[in-house]
């Protein structure tokens, strides 16, 4: 060993130098990735991701140009100014009733009926006493016609003495017997005749008839109901019908007495029905009561329908709008309005920004009139939209908002 050459003997490092190297790349790697990550995540926030912005929100609604124009609000509810009760003024059972909820009827329409035998009955009795009065008439007008033939005879006998004065004043007295018959005949005409009537009245009576065109609106009895005048008998009823003129239909609204400088008669108003709350109606005042209801401070105002509508029913709540002049046709219609804080001014437009599924879209629009404290859209949106109030200067075409706690 002592002859070897010790030269030769060394230790190889290379292998250990790439072992130890190893490690020191992966920690470059292992940063390079982390700084490629934390590159990538900025770029995400600086341009891929947009917070929410909160925004006011409120809907596009509805409003009429008669609201510029409105005095006075007040509230009442539609009825009818002829309205009736329809009664008998007999006393019987209810044996036919023709009409029915709804029903249209004709002024003298006979509607019910009562039990009637009795009194029909007596009218032909009646009206059969009258043939006998005047068969009786003509059985004195025959009597008298003979009685004058006789007298005449009488006295051209008498002018040439061939009959006693006595026999002739009997023939004068037979004479004037007659006339006098004739006379009661007369009366016992007239007797019968009112009788008659009388027993008329008394049939007509337990016929219930219409007294003007109209609508039934409550139906009081039912057939074998008894009727009587006032309903003084348990279990009867006095009103058989309930009806109205429909073509008679107005509004009664309470006006606080502070507000009466602000009503007029013959002042335009416009009528909205709770029932018919798309409807819109024109009305004038007809007349004010003349007193004040202590009670509540107010005085009964009653509103003419100039536009008249089938829909309307006797009952129905009312609002009245008084207006300051007469609106025209082309004003009568309904306006698409917004708040003004809705409509900014971007890139010399003005827009609105409509929120649709969460995000804003930048809505150009043609504003018009101001209606109230609205603003009308002539185009743009529709009512139903939701608009952003007060929208920010970040607000864009396409960006995220979330609606603001209120």
């Amino acid at each position: 060993m002592a002859g070897e050459d010790l030269s030769k003997l060394h230790i190889d490092r290379s292998g250990v130098t790439l072992a130890a190297g190893a490690p020191k790349r992966r920690r470059k790697l292992v940063l390079w990735i982390a700084v490629a990550a934390a590159a990538a995540l900025g770029a995400y926030f600086a341009f891929g991701y947009k917070a929410a912005v909160p925004v006011d929100a409120a809907a596009v609604t509805q409003a009429y140009p008669s609201q510029a124009h409105t005095l006075l609000n007040a509230t009442g509810y539609v009825v009818a100014q002829r309205k009736a009760a329809v009664a008998s003024k007999a006393t019987g059972r209810l044996e036919w009733l023709g009409v029915r909820e709804g029903s249209q009827v004709k002024e003298g329409e006979i509607v019910a009926r009562l039990e009637n035998k009795d009194v029909t009955a007596t009218m032909q009795q009646a009206a059969a006493n009258i043939k006998v009065a005047q068969t009786n008439f003509e059985q004195g007008q025959a009597e008298l016609g003979e009685s004058e033939r006789a007298f005449n005879r009488s006295r051209e006998l008498l002018a040439k003495n061939f009959v006693s004065q006595a026999a002739h004043d009997t023939a004068v007295s037979r004479l004037d017997k007659a006339k006098a018959a004739i006379s009661g005949y007369k009366a016992a005409i007239a007797v019968a005749q009112a009788n008659y009537r009388a027993t008329q009245v008394a049939v007509e009576q337990t016929l219930i008839r219409a007294p003007f065109d109209g609508v039934v609106l409550t139906k009081n009895a039912n057939v074998g109901d008894v009727i009587t005048p006032f309903s003084s008998a348990s279990g009867s009823q006095a009103a058989v019908v309930t009806m109205a003129d429909m073509s008679t239909l107005e509004v009664e609204a309470d006006v606080s007495e502070s507000n009466l400088s602000k009503v007029k008669i013959d002042q335009p108003c416009e009528i909205q029905l709770d029932a018919l709350p798309d409807l819109r109606l024109r009305g004038v005042v007809q007349r004010l009561v003349p007193t004040v209801d202590r009670s509540k401070a107010t005085v009964m105002t009653k509103i003419r329908f100039v536009d008249q509508d089938p829909r309307i029913l006797p009952e129905m709540s009312a609002k009245v709008a008084f207006l300051a002049r007469e609106m025209p046709p082309d004003q009568r219609a309904a306006r698409t309005v917004v708040q003004p804080a809705a409509i900014v001014e971007r890139n010399g437009r003005s827009v609105v920004y409509v929120i649709r599924d969460n995000k804003a879209a930048e809505v150009p629009v043609e504003s018009g009139a101001r209606i109230g404290d609205m603003i009308e859209i002539a185009k743009g949106v529709k009512p139903g939209d939701k608009v952003v109030l007060r929208p920010p200067h970040r607000l864009y075409d396409g960006a995220i908002v979330s609606l603001s706690a209120k």
